[in-house]
């Protein structure tokens, strides 16, 4: 059984998600409410929770700056927000769950199947990427990538390629030991700056600035800094070498 508090300002959210979480999450047990941040932080060190649902947008001190007063952060973290494009960017480049109001059945059952699956929280490690790029005059130059065993940062800029197989994306990095995780390519091409990557084919994604040439042929090829050939579809050809401006 895995213990859980909700903090959110508005009573009606709190109720919606209370009730699809004993409907449809029978391992999850309430142990806990907060209306206000000052009361979330009240209950995060009285219960300490295994997970804690977080509204972002909240009076007088919002989600992220409450996380910043909280000493120990041993918990699964859930955001629950209404839309908010530049938050949700900096919660998916850290790696962290969100969930959009109204909180949709499935999102909730797979956010909670995926902490199930996890040894540890990793939170503290996320909230560094979190907060940079939130933060940062540059931002969203730090990412968080979950394994199957953890959770590693990178630069965003050491990122080689990225290769899709099926439900799975292998990343390839300048130094350090290509990674497999369970985000598709769809999944990066949304998420990574257009203007460092583009993607040249239905199974790669390149960083351009480790362009070294372009082979010329029906759609091509890219050869890349360390030797590495990838194919160009005939699709994306055109908007390639406009892109490199060829």
């Amino acid at each position: 059984m895995l213990t859980a508090i909700i903090i959110d300002d508005e009573l009606k959210g709190r109720i919606a998600l209370r009730q699809k979480l004993k409907d449809y999450c029978p391992d999850v047990q309430i142990v806990g409410e907060a209306e206000s941040a000052t009361e979330g932080i009240s209950l995060v060190k009285t219960q300490k929770p295994d997970i804690v649902f977080l509204d972002i947008e909240m009076p007088r001190m919002d989600g992220f700056k409450m996380l910043q007063q909280l000493p120990d952060k041993h918990f699964h973290l859930i955001f629950t927000t209404a839309f908010n494009q530049y938050a949700i960017k900096a919660i998916k480049f850290a790696a962290f769950d969100y969930l959009l109001k109204p909180i949709d059945i499935e999102e909730l059952k797979i956010a909670i199947s995926r902490i199930n699956k996890l040894r540890f929280s990793e939170t503290e490690k996320k909230l560094e990427v979190l907060n940079q790029n939130m933060n940062d005059k540059n931002p969203f130059n730090k990412i968080a990538i979950s394994t199957q065993n953890s959770l590693l940062l990178f630069e965003v800029s050491d990122i080689v390629y990225l290769e899709a197989n099926r439900n799975y994306t292998t990343l390839h990095f300048k130094e350090h030991p290509k990674l497999i995780t369970s985000k598709t390519l769809k999944d990066f091409e949304d998420l990574l700056p257009t203007r460092m990557f583009f993607r040249i084919h239905h199974s790669y994604m390149i960083n351009i600035n480790y362009i070294l040439r372009y082979l010329k042929g029906e759609g091509g090829q890219v050869e890349l800094n360390d030797g590495t050939l990838l194919d160009v579809s005939r699709r994306k050809k055109e908007e390639f070498l406009k892109l490199i401006r060829m």
